[in-house]
């Protein structure tokens, strides 16, 4: 890998991070609120709506001038949603802006790779990029959970600057402050990133010309029987983790009676693994083998449900390190294949634009249903066994289609770097 590479996995890490410790520092805020227990899931849900929403549009924007650039300018849009919570902004619609600024930065940090780098180091890539995403994740929860701490609130409180007055006062106030810091490291990086060169035919600016073209692009990927397989599984898989996110808070709050501070640790247990997956997927599957995983879909909703077996703290390490690993293992791969694809049949913007519209319009579903769940106050076991069941269905019928792919056309064989589908064969 280019140097290039390690300054956008630094951008990518601080930026990361802050978003992870600032959705924790939020629900804290919804808790010190009085909120009710059903709107904390919808702060995620609040997240990605803007990758639903302008799915059609920040593709056709990453795709308009160097993709560092539009990683800069999205990080300021993220820090901007992080400062509205110091003007008491309610958590909901600042992290919603936070979301907003996501929502551009991904196709420009996924984009950025097809440009970079040629399609036999994607898997090693995007294992590079999951598996620090995941550490950022990590560090990210692990850190919000710290900063919502009283004892390391009030030291934070209590560290003056001289002569200087702050105005920071309270718990949520001193928590911000510090992630404004790491959101402020991304930017820097971001003015590190090189210009790949690479460039497009200028953009559309007519909004519905920019929906019929985002429409095609994603008539062509759901078409192509390569694209529609890793399309569905990245689909699911981003989906569910964003789920199992709250799912393990409180998971961890009922059955290990965890506060908020030390549940936010087993979700960064759970990223490890997802981690470690990641990095052993790197090594040791080519993108010609990354339809071979899907299996250890089905596995990871399987062992899910084994969460509701587990009430000591020394159990569920291991557990969600396994659940973990089991999910980057088979995602890294189907992502690079996805991204293979959709480099092939557009440009690298609107084909990320593509992946994040399914893979978010997912997330906000199983958000939406979640929501509503514990509204109707389910028990979180029978929540974990609906879940489980549903992922390992659904990998199950992935898998199927995948089957009747292979059985209808004989053709499909090893992905080949320039050739059409037509001559590709798995």
């Amino acid at each position: 890998m280019n140097r290039g590479f390690y300054t956008i996995m630094a951008a990518q890490f601080f930026s990361s991070l802050a978003d992870n410790a600032l959705l924790i520092v939020a629900i804290a805020v919804l808790t010190l609120m009085n909120a009710p227990e059903w709107m904390t899931p919808l702060l995620k849900l609040f997240f990605v709506l803007s990758y639903v929403v302008l799915a059609a549009f920040v593709g056709a924007f990453a795709d308009s001038m160097p993709k560092g650039r539009v990683m800069l300018v999205t990080n300021l849009v993220k820090i901007f949603g992080c400062g509205l919570m110091f003007v008491n902004v309610h958590p909901l619609v600042a992290y919603g802006v936070v979301g907003l600024g996501a929502a551009a930065y991904s196709p420009a940090k996924y984009g950025i790779l097809t440009e970079l780098l040629p399609p036999e180091k994607l898997v090693a890539a995007n294992g590079w990029i999951e598996g620090l995403t995941v550490s950022s994740i990590i560090l990210g929860t692990v850190l919000g959970g710290a900063l919502v701490n009283p004892h390391v609130s009030s030291y934070l409180l209590a560290f003056d600057f001289p002569f200087i007055s702050t105005g920071i006062d309270t718990l949520a106030e001193s928590a911000l402050a510090v992630i404004m810091v790491f959101y402020l490291a991304a930017s820097l990086f971001n003015f590190r990133i090189p210009d790949t060169g690479a460039r497009y035919k200028a953009q559309q600016r007519n909004p519905i010309r920019l929906l019929s073209d985002f429409s095609t692009c994603c008539t062509t990927l759901w078409k192509d029987r390569l694209g529609q397989i890793s399309l569905a599984v990245t689909t699911l898989f981003w989906g569910a983790g964003a789920t199992l996110q709250f799912i393990v808070l409180k998971w961890a709050e009922h059955s290990l009676n965890m506060p908020l501070d030390k549940a936010a640790t087993m979700q960064g247990v759970f990223a490890g693994g997802v981690a470690v997956g990641a990095v052993a997927a790197a090594r040791f599957v080519p993108l010609k083998k990354s339809l071979s995983v899907m299996p250890l879909g089905v596995a990871m909703g399987i062992t899910v449900m084994t969460m509701t077996l587990v009430q000591s703290v020394w159990l569920a390490y291991p557990l969600l390190i396994l659940v973990g690993a089991l999910a980057g293992y088979f995602v890294v791969p189907m992502n690079a294949l996805l991204q293979h694809r959709g480099h092939i049949l557009m440009s690298a913007g609107h084909s990320i634009a593509v992946q994040n519209f399914n893979e978010n319009l997912s997330v906000l579903s199983m958000l939406i249903l979640y929501a509503l769940m514990i509204k109707a106050n389910f028990n979180i076991n029978v929540v974990i066994i609906l879940f489980g069941s549903f992922v390992a269905s659904i990998m199950l019928m992935i898998m199927r289609r995948h089957a009747a792919n292979q059985r209808e056309h004989d053709s499909l064989a090893l992905i080949g770097e320039h050739k059409p589908l037509g001559e590709e064969s798995h």
